[in-house]
C-alpha cells in the first residue's frame, strides 16, 4: 500500500486486501462500513489507511454511496473526529471534492471504478465512484463540472481511473450493454466468452476527454481477476477498497 504522486502536490492511494484487521469474506483491509464486517475492524482499517498518508491529511472523508451522481464538496474540518462521522452520515452522494491539504477524498470500491481528479493549479482535488449506472447517468462529468464551478479547469486537470472490472469480465445483458453504449458511446464491448460486455475504462476515458480532460492514466488491473483486490462479482458477500486522493502539504 504505497502512496502514488498524480501530478505536483498530489498524492494518490489505490488500497488492496492486505495488511487490515477483518476477517472472514472481508479479510483483511476491508475499509467498507456498509457490508456487514465488524465495525470496531473497519474504523481500526481506516485509520491504518490513514497513517500509510504521511504527513498532511488529518482525516479520510467518505460517502453512503448509491451509483448516483451527486456531488459533495468538503470543507476545511473544524472537528476531525466529528466531521468525519457527520460525513459518513451525509446525504447520499457518489463524487466528493476539496481543497482541504486536511482531508483525503475517498471512494469504495469492488468492481466499479474509483476515478481521481485533480487540479494541481486550483489546489482542488476529488473522486468519483463511476460503476455502470453512475457512469450512464455521468457521475464523472458532474464531479467535473463541481470542480470547475470552484475554479479548476478540464485542461489543468489530471485524472486517473484505478482498479476496476475489465470488459473481459464485466458480462451483461444485450440490452443493458446496448442502454449503457447509448449514453456512454465506446463503452460497448464483448467478453472473454463472447457474450454482450461493458468496457468501464473505455466508457470513462470518453467521458473525461468530452469534458477537456486530456491527461489521464489508468490502474490497468481487473478486480474480478486479481485476488488482491476486493470483487463483488467473483465473491458475492466481500469488503471494499479505496481510491484516496489528496493535496500534499
Amino acid at each position: 500500500m504505497r502512496p502514488f504522486e498524480l501530478c505536483d502536490g498530489v498524492r494518490g492511494l489505490f488500497t488492496g486486501r492486505a495488511g487490515g484487521a477483518s476477517a472472514g469474506p472481508y479479510a483483511t483491509l476491508n475499509l467498507g462500513g456498509g457490508v456487514g464486517d465488524d465495525p470496531a475492524a473497519v474504523a481500526a482499517n481506516r485509520k491504518t489507511v490513514l497513517a500509510c498518508l504521511g504527513d498532511g491529511p488529518q482525516r479520510l472523508a467518505w460517502l453512503r454511496q448509491v451509483h448516483g451522481t451527486a456531488v459533495v464538496r468538503v470543507a476545511p474540518p473544524a472537528g476531525l473526529a466529528d466531521a468525519a462521522r457527520a460525513l459518513d452520515a451525509a446525504a447520499p452522494a457518489d463524487a466528493l471534492f476539496t481543497g482541504s491539504p486536511e482531508v483525503a477524498v475517498g471512494i469504495l470500491v469492488a468492481d466499479c471504478a474509483p476515478v481521481l481528479v485533480a487540479d494541481p493549479v486550483a489546489r482542488l482535488v476529488g473522486a468519483a465512484h463511476a460503476g455502470r449506472r453512475g457512469m450512464a447517468s455521468g457521475v464523472v462529468p458532474a464531479l467535473l463540472t463541481a470542480m470547475t464551478g470552484a475554479g479548476a479547469r478540464p485542461a489543468r486537470m489530471r485524472a486517473v481511473i484505478g482498479p476496476a472490472i475489465c470488459g473481459r469480465c464485466y458480462e451483461v445483458p444485450a440490452a443493458m450493454r446496448d442502454e449503457v453504449e447509448a449514453a456512454v458511446p465506446g463503452s460497448a464491448c464483448v467478453s472473454s466468452a463472447g457474450t454482450p460486455a461493458i468496457d468501464l475504462r473505455a466508457g470513462l476515458r470518453g467521458q473525461l476527454a468530452a469534458a477537456g480532460v486530456r491527461a489521464v492514466h489508468e490502474d490497468p488491473r481487473c478486480t474480478a481477476e486479481c485476488a488482491d483486490l476486493f470483487s463483488y462479482r467473483r465473491d458475492g458477500t466481500t469488503g471494499r477498497f479505496a481510491g484516496l486522493i489528496w493535496l500534499a502539504p
